[in-house]
């Protein structure tokens, strides 16, 4: 389906330790109005509530040794299989936040999007989450970067702000979202300037008070393709193969 043709809000689901880390940053600002006007749903799954020991113990030590502690595979399925059920019929992809997925881009946000069912997004926490689920219990694995962190929170968060943004009524500006950086074509976004027109000697180019919307245009474009080329020579060598394919 298109992003355009969804009925009902865009339903995410966690699967995490800690709700709070996370609540409280979808609950504020663009994400927490999105919700209160019914365009994402958000719900937290807890494994602790899956859990058959007085401890409520969601991990143990890793077979054959080694530091730290992995996290149990059956509180983590029974969490995933609470959230099916709760959004069934509805079939949402289960993603588990971790270093061996497919890195996370605006072209996997956009996919995200589109997706019928949502996604239930699955944090590990300590060493790891044990092989099996990652093997027979998810659809797939997704890193945001090639590095470590303490927990999936901030992957998952971090994948519910790039997809809630691509959602009709997200952003106050419908075409904001439609021009940002790594959105149509692999270029970095052009500069951006506000009042005041003269800030600590500091002026804005002259041509974005010009009025003159083609030159504009072709300022902001010109200004993407430096920019990249600058910075990101890696998306820039992406975009003059797009040029020379067309």
């Amino acid at each position: 389906m298109s992003v355009e043709d969804r009925a009902g809000p865009y339903p995410f689901d966690v699967v995490t330790l800690f709700e709070p880390l996370m609540s409280a940053y979808l609950g504020g600002s663009i994400l927490g109005r999105a919700a209160e006007r019914g365009i994402i749903d958000v719900g937290y799954t807890d494994p602790r509530d899956f859990t058959q020991d007085v401890h409520r113990s969601v991990d143990d030590g890793p077979f054959g040794g080694g530091a730290g502690m992995v996290m149990l595979p059956e509180p983590l399925a029974c969490a995933i299989d609470a959230v099916k059920a709760r959004r069934a019929p509805a079939r949402p992809r289960v993603v588990m936040l971790g270093p061996a997925g497919r890195v996370f881009d605006q072209t996997v946000a956009a996919e995200y999007a589109a997706l019928d069912g949502g996604l239930c997004l699955v944090c590990g926490r300590y060493e790891g989450i044990d092989e099996r689920i990652a093997e027979h219990y998810v659809d797939e694995e997704l890193s945001i970067g090639d590095y470590v962190l303490t927990g999936g929170e901030l992957g998952a968060m971090v994948v519910i702000d790039a997809v809630s943004r691509l959602l009709p009524g997200v952003l106050g500006n419908a075409a904001g979202a439609h021009d940002e950086s790594f959105t149509g074509t692999p270029l970095l976004e052009h500069p951006q300037y506000t009042r005041p027109r003269d800030w600590r000697g500091h002026g804005v180019p002259d041509v974005l008070l010009s009025g003159h919307h083609a030159a504009i245009d072709r300022w902001r474009m010109e200004q993407r393709v430096a920019r990249t080329r600058a910075r990101r020579p890696d998306l820039y060598a992406r975009w003059r193969r797009s040029q020379e394919e067309e």
